[in-house]
């Protein structure tokens, strides 16, 4: 019933409501899609959710669309993880861990963005690569003013070989070599560059 302002009181909690499901249905995405691959049942995301199929699809249209949301997700969180470091007291240290949680990123979402391409195109809304590459370089060029980092490494080239652990180590059996490889490249980014002959 409107009230004397002529607004609805109703219409209020309906928003939150469904905010709430959007919120609820990209975090179970986010664990179902992890588990399962971006094949995963979009019925058990909203059974998990605790929500219906219709208010997935409300929120959803279509497999494209949530694979989208999840990964647009992902990489905010990534890029505001890097803006909470780039204050913490060694450069090193808050690269370091950003490098890692870039790298858990890469290996779980390397199928969504594979199953991006195949499904139909969605707009993500944001430039995934220039936020990742804008948060390496933050974080890279904080630890080489610093003089901790080598002066001749490119953010591009630590994303490329995060990248490439990520993508050589997929199907791998050995689930410490990911953690060994970023170790050695880590060792590269702290060490001296080698002298030219």
């Amino acid at each position: 019933m409107p009230t004397a302002q002529g607004q609805d009181p109703t219409r209020r909690p309906r928003r939150t409501d469904a905010r709430l499901n959007r919120e609820r249905l990209l975090a179970t995405a986010r664990e179902v899609f992890a588990e399962a691959g971006p094949e995963a049942s979009l019925n058990e995301i909203a059974r998990r959710a605790g929500v219906g199929p219709g208010t997935l699809y409300r929120h959803f249209p279509n497999r494209s669309a949530l694979l989208a949301a999840v990964l647009t997700d992902r990489i905010e969180t990534l890029y505001a993880l890097a803006g909470t470091l780039a204050s913490s007291e060694s450069a090193d240290e808050a690269l370091t861990q950003w490098l890692r949680a870039f790298l858990a990123h890469a290996r779980i979402n390397q199928g969504l963005g594979s199953a991006l391409l195949v499904e139909e195109p969605v707009p993500l809304g944001l430039d995934c690569h220039r936020l990742i590459m804008d948060a390496a370089a933050g974080l890279l060029s904080r630890a080489q003013r610093q003089g901790t980092a080598r002066t001749d490494l490119a953010a591009d080239d630590l994303v490329q070989l995060v990248v490439g652990i990520a993508l050589s180590t997929a199907r791998g059996h050995d689930a410490e070599q990911p953690d060994r490889l970023l170790a050695l490249v880590l060792d590269a980014t702290y060490g001296r560059p080698p002298r030219s002959r």
